[in-house]
Order: C-alpha cells, then sequence, then structure tokens
C-alpha cells in the first residue's frame, strides 16, 4: 500500500504564495517531506498575520520576531529563531510581496573602509577571486593595522620599517611556515597597495622578511597505486554522491587540478566533440583548455544521468538542499571523506591528488615541459621539483662514486 504525503492547506494573506512556494522549493532540492513541512511553516505565519490584522507587506523583521515571540510564550520548540524563517521570506522577497531586507549601515570605520577599498582593487585591479582576497589578503592587513595603527586610521602616515618588523616578529612564531608565509605575502602586497595610493611615503616592502621557502628539502609525495584505488573504490557509484565524488577523484588524479578548479567547472565547459576541457584558474582568473581523458568523461557522463535538475549551470552540484554549485572547500571535504572510507590514515588533501598526477605522468614519460602545461604552472621551477623523483634520469646523470682515492 502506498504512503500519501499530507500537505497542509495555507489559510490566511500567505495563501495565494502556497503553492508557488512548494514548487520553488522542490526546485531547488528540497525533499517532498521537506517542503511540506516547510509549507505547514507557511501556513502558521499566514494565520498569525491574519490574527494581527496585518497584511504581507507590513511583514517586516521586528514583525517576524513578534511572530516568533508568539510561538516561544505559546510553548512551541520549533521555528524560534529568525533565521529559521530566512527560507518563506526569501521566496516572499523574490516575489515582492514582503519589504526587502534592510540594507547594511553604512561603514564608519576608517580601518574597514580602507580595507574595502583594498579588497575592491585586488578584485578588480589584480583579478584575484574573492576567497583569496577575503580568507587571505584582508584579513592580513586588517591584522597589521590594529596592532600598528589608531583605531581612528591616524598614525598611517609615520609607519616604519621597524613598526613592520615589530609586527613580524610578534605574529610569525604564532604560525606555521606556510601561513607565515601566507602572512608575509600579504603584508607585502597591503603595503606596496600604500604607496600607491600615497597613504604612507615610502614603500616598506623591503621591511618584510622573507620565510625560508623549504618546499625543495624534500619529495614531493603522490600516492600509491593502491591507495589510489582504495579511494577510487571507496565512492558507492550506485547513489548520485558517490558517482559525483569518483568523477572529482578522477579530474584531480588524471589532470591534477586544483579543489578550486574542479568547483568551478560549468556544464558548458566541456567540449564533447572535441575531447577538451575548459579550466578556469583561480590564480589570475586564466583560462585553459586541456584534453579530457576518456575515464573521466565516462564518470562525468555517469554522474550526469543522475545530477540533479535545476537552473544552476555548475557541474558539480550538492547532495543535501539547498541545491546549487560546491565549492572548492566541499571538493577538500570529498577526498578527506574518501580517505576516511578507504582507511588511509592520516588523510591527504586535495593537492596531494595534483603531486600524485604529477608523478604519474613523469612515470609514464612525460616531460617536466608537458607536467608544467597541464598542471598550469607559471614558473618553470614549480615543475622542476618534479626532477628529483625522475630516478631514472637522475641516474643517467650522477657521477660514479670513485674507487678508490689517496689516504
Amino acid at each position: 500500500m502506498s504512503s500519501r504525503l499530507w500537505v497542509p492547506v495555507a489559510c490566511g494573506p500567505l495563501a495565494p504564495y502556497a503553492a508557488g512556494y512548494g514548487s520553488w522549493l522542490v526546485a531547488r532540492g528540497y525533499s517532498r517531506f521537506t517542503a511540506a513541512h516547510r509549507l505547514w511553516q507557511l501556513d502558521l505565519l499566514s494565520r498569525w498575520l491574519e490574527r494581527e490584522g496585518l497584511s504581507p507587506g507590513e511583514l517586516t523583521r521586528e514583525r517576524v520576531v513578534e511572530f516568533l515571540g508568539a510561538r516561544r510564550a505559546a510553548g512551541y520548540s520549533t521555528w524560534l529563531s529568525v533565521r529559521s524563517t530566512a527560507l518563506p521570506l526569501e521566496y516572499l522577497r523574490e516575489l515582492g510581496v514582503v519589504p526587502a531586507a534592510a540594507a547594511p549601515a553604512a561603514v564608519d570605520d576608517p580601518i574597514e573602509r580602507l580595507l574595502a577599498d583594498y579588497g575592491r582593487y585586488l578584485l578588480d585591479e589584480r583579478g584575484l577571486t574573492e576567497h583569496t582576497v577575503f580568507a587571505r589578503y584582508v584579513p592580513a592587513a586588517r591584522l597589521f593595522l590594529e596592532s600598528r595603527v589608531s583605531p581612528d586610521g591616524s598614525g598611517l602616515e609615520r609607519l616604519s620599517g621597524a613598526d613592520v618588523s615589530l609586527f613580524m616578529a610578534a605574529e610569525c612564531p604564532k604560525r606555521s611556515v606556510s601561513a607565515a608565509r601566507d602572512l608575509t605575502g600579504g603584508l607585502r602586497s597591503f603595503l606596496r597597495w600604500l604607496y600607491l595610493i600615497g597613504a604612507i611615503p615610502s614603500a616598506l616592502v623591503w621591511a618584510v622578511p622573507t620565510i625560508a621557502d623549504l618546499r625543495d628539502s624534500s619529495l614531493p609525495r603522490g600516492l600509491d597505486r593502491a591507495v589510489v584505488r582504495a579511494l577510487l573504490d571507496s565512492c558507492d557509484r550506485r547513489r548520485t554522491a558517490g558517482r559525483r565524488d569518483y568523477a572529482i577523484l578522477l579530474l584531480l588524479l588524471r589532470l591534477g587540478l586544483r579543489a578550486g578548479e574542479v568547483a568551478a567547472i560549468t556544464l558548458d565547459d566541456i567540449d564533447w566533440r572535441a575531447g577538451e576541457l575548459l579550466v578556469r584558474n583561480g590564480k589570475g582568473r586564466r583560462e585553459e583548455r586541456l584534453p579530457l581523458p576518456a575515464a573521466v568523461g565516462e564518470a562525468i557522463v555517469s554522474y550526469l544521468r543522475r545530477r540533479p535538475r535545476g537552473e544552476s549551470r555548475a557541474l558539480f552540484l550538492r547532495v543535501v538542499a539547498p541545491s546549487g554549485a560546491i565549492r572548492g572547500s566541499a571538493v577538500s571535504g570529498i577526498v578527506r571523506s574518501a580517505c576516511k572510507r578507504a582507511g588511509l590514515s592520516p588523510s591527504v588533501g586535495s593537492h596531494a591528488l595534483r603531486h600524485t598526477a604529477a608523478i604519474e605522468m613523469l612515470k609514464g614519460g612525460a616531460t617536466l615541459v608537458e607536467i608544467g602545461e597541464v598542471l598550469r604552472h607559471r614558473e618553470p621551477r614549480t615543475t622542476a621539483r618534479y626532477a628529483k623523483v625522475d630516478r631514472k634520469t637522475l641516474r643517467r646523470l650522477a657521477r660514479p662514486w670513485p674507487e678508490g682515492g689517496a689516504a
């Protein structure tokens, strides 16, 4: 006997929008059960408006707080936070039924205004991604300003090399080598910009110390083929999420893509006739075409057969509502989850799969130049790291050990 899903019938001033709201929820990837549950919430909100003698146009944030307070006073334990009403309000605002959310007040903080201008410069002039700007560069600049400049922004013109040295001496010991290198890179960029706009009288970039680059002191580490096989086999391809994860792992392993590059792929980036994939490099917003291996293409097609339908043109979508494109952090999470399923400890990040792709290409006879083209390295010295794992070539270059010598 088939089960039937109870769907509430909305009453009150919001009733005319209930059917569209249900369809809107389903289109965003919510299950029929969740959609029915949310329609019940809309009905409760609509009935409250009717009791209060209010129209939808009077449903401001303050009225929402009153609605939640009424539920709390009545002893209810669900839908008691403003966040819980985000979905119905978002839909009603799209229709123009309820007032738009109040715009944030203009920032009247000199330091925040300066940081906002710096962020726009990085986005518009330097072509950096929002994640790079607001997760790396702007926080480094804010940390420096808060420690060396007055809250009202005064003292900026008096910054000296000593201020920079004291800041770095205080902050670098708290960080790993990689984090310290990110901090110095962000601070150099910020100081260069301050000098460019005339905020400081002299360029202080010279005062930022160089963090020792230890990347060339060890071999790039790839994964053994048995481990790679275990990671791929851990994906349950009977499920949509498993097919998606399998295709993502193959893109990382065969093409050496970065996590952000995988997340940025759209349906329009694949040229099936030419067998090519358009890759958008977040570093500098470059676009390059790479050949699409047959195995990777087959995995993507398998996923597309089960991919949720929707308006998003992103290739890889979330499997949990609301539907939409995944982020680079989600790609890294998919790799970590695969490591956990495969019993790999400690787990590795998505960049380890990029190293694996390079080492496998090297084993297959590819030159360093070819590897650099596939991995889209800007500098040859970045690719040159992999020369250390090319033991066959290094063996030919090694000089024979002397049989004997003078005592």
